[in-house]
Parts: C-alpha cells; structure tokens; sequence
C-alpha cells in the first residue's frame, strides 16, 4: 500500500479496441471500451474507486476508515475490492435478491462484513444506515451511483477515450453507448464529454431494459419517477429511481433514451461472447444489442460506414456460462428475426442457425 498522501490508484486504465465483427454487423465502426477488466470486473471500479480515494485522503481519522456499502451486486464488489487495495474494512449489505454467485464473489474479495437484509436495495440501504453506519466513527457511506465523486470518477473514462482515438489517430467518436441504472456511469460520461468540449456533436445513447427503465419515463414525464419495481433480468440496472443529477444532464445534453427487451439484452450477451469472447451481464449486453440487426442505423440513420460508435463494455460480475447457455435456451425464438449476414461469428452459432455449426461444435 501506498503513503497516506498518496493511496495507490484503486482503478485501471482500459483498452479501446475497433470490433471488426460488431463493425460489419452495425454497419459503422464499433470502438469497445473494455471496462470489464477492471479490477472488480465492471465500470464501477471508477466511480466507487474515485469516492473510496477522496475518502479515505481527507478522512479525520484514516487508520479507522472503514467503508459501508448498500448493493445489490457490483458496486459493493468494486467497495470490497478498492477498500481491500488500501487496507481498509468494506462492509456490503444486500437484498435478498441478489444471487449466490455475487455473494460469493463479494465475500471472496475480502469484505470484512456480508450482510443480506431486506427485499430491495432501499431497505438494505436503511438497515445499514441505520443499523451500521452511525455506530461507527470510522464510517464511510459509499452509494453505488448518487454521489459529485462517482460521476468524477467515471467521467476518467472520456479523458481515457480522447486519449486512445489521438494515439489511433482517429477524430472523436460521433456517437456512444452507455447502459443506465441509477444514472452514476451517465452522469460521468456527459460531465466528459463536456470537459472535451463534445456534447453538442456526440450523441449519446441511454439504454435500458423494459421493466428497468427508470431513466425513460423521468425523460417522459420531465421530473424524476420510481418505479414500482424491477421486473428486467438486468438486474444490475435495478434502480427505480435514477439519481436527479442523470435527468438534469439527460436533459441538458444531446441523449437519446432507448429502451429494448430482456430478449435482445439476452441476445447482446451470447453474441458479444461469441464475437469477442467476452462474458457480460445482461445490463451489460443491451449496449451491444444495438449492434446488430440494423437497430443502430434505425436509432442514428445518419451514421455512415466511417462513423465511429464507441460502447462502453460496462461488464458485470453476475454472469457464467451457465448464464449465457440459459440466455440461448430461453430466448432462443428471438434469433428467427436476426440477420443472415454470415460473415458475423455469432450468426453461425445462433440457435436458429443452418449451417452445420451449433454451439457444441460442428455437427
């Protein structure tokens, strides 16, 4: 571990590569940032990782931090994983929805303390508000998206990106893909896009799953609504309520709210795997959705073949092989309206696929 005055860096910076396979299905080229490899496997290592920075810096008393975190899956993981990086206890309450799998992951990266209360997110947050935090002098509260060093944290993302397209000698994106939940990775990517001076001539796409798509009916109604609850497979954008700061720049800002289905979600997630080898979540997938079947040249038709779309790969923990197979199985129906462009990978492995290819191996 690094002095007090100088914590080591709790994120890293992330490779943006040109996806020839997502290219050819979009019909423009497709940049992804793989936020996925981050140190805790998803985006909200910058965000999380920037607050838990700036925390434990001007904490009165840094030896007795410890770091409380109400989270229905990956934000807690990337508190644990941070807070393990500076030395310092993380304790993560969740619902009791989240899944064995994030609890065993969650606990695998050192929380000192796993707690799972509550049948949503709000009511684990109470408990360890009220239960927790204010028992301890050392406590540090650390929301998963509503917070000014969240979004700072995850505005590094668009510095990083200008950065790599200089290195590529490329121009800036016209256009990038971000997945919402409570509007934290949103919030920071319209907040970069300003500092580089890029909001009026990059379009932004908020995507959202049905059943999660908080974002999209505040946009609808012009002010800030919560959903009765989340029936989306996205679990991970279950927010029912994005944070007022994601509505302000959604609507100060050039962003298109889309909202698509668990199916196509689903979809995102195979074909990536299959395209790129890479395992996302659900609320990960649907940026990748858009990709293919025409869906992005219908959202932005003034795209052409050189148009570049960057989409954040915001990755996820909550995902195996199992999940992607289930995904197939489930969702399967959903290919009969997919291409037949065969020089896409991920079109000869689809379940409705004729070619001799399945996904257990040539027939």
């Amino acid at each position: 571990m690094g002095s007090l005055s100088c914590p080591p860096k709790l994120w890293i910076e992330t490779p943006l590569i040109e996806s020839s396979a997502l290219s050819k299905a979009a019909g423009c080229r497709i940049f992804l940032k793989l936020e996925n490899l981050q140190p805790s496997g998803s985006f909200k290592s910058r965000g999380i990782g920037a607050l838990l920075y700036h925390s434990y810096l001007n904490h009165p008393k840094p030896h007795l931090t410890h770091f409380y975190c109400p989270s229905g899956g990956n934000a807690g993981l990337a508190c644990v994983t941070a807070a393990k990086t500076l030395g310092r206890p993380a304790t993560v309450v969740v619902p009791m929805s989240t899944k064995p799998l994030m609890i065993a992951k969650i606990r695998n990266a050192g929380a000192s303390e796993l707690i799972q209360i509550g049948k949503n997110w709000a009511e684990a947050d109470a408990y360890l508000r009220e239960e927790l935090l204010e028992k301890d002098e050392g406590g540090v509260y650390v929301p998963p998206f509503d917070h000014n060093e969240v979004w700072e944290g995850n505005s590094t993302l668009v510095q990083e990106v200008a950065d790599q397209m200089r290195g590529l000698e490329e121009d800036k994106p016209d256009a990038m893909v971000c997945s919402v939940g409570g509007g934290g990775l949103l919030c920071g990517i319209l907040l970069g896009l300003e500092r580089q001076h890029w909001s009026k001539s990059c379009q932004v796409l908020a995507l959202e799953t049905e059943g999660a798509d908080s974002l999209n009916k505040a946009l609808t109604k012009g002010q800030l609504i919560t959903l009765p609850g989340i029936t989306s497979i996205a679990t991970s954008l279950g927010a029912t309520r994005v944070a007022q700061k994601a509505l302000e720049l959604a609507q100060k800002f050039n962003v298109q709210s889309v909202v698509l289905s668990d199916a196509e979600a689903a979809m995102g997630c195979w074909r990536l795997a299959d395209d790129e080898r890479i395992m996302v979540e659900a609320a990960c997938g649907i940026n990748v959705a858009v990709c293919y079947d025409g869906r992005l040249k219908r959202l932005l038709p003034e795209l052409k073949p050189e148009s570049k779309v960057m989409i954040v790969v915001c990755g996820g923990s909550n995902v195996t092989l199992e999940t992607l197979m289930a995904y197939r199985t489930e969702f399967g129906w959903f290919e009969g309206k997919t291409t037949d462009d065969q020089g896409i990978p991920s079109t000869l492995s689809a379940p409705n696929a004729t070619n001799g290819y399945s996904v257990d191996g040539w027939r």
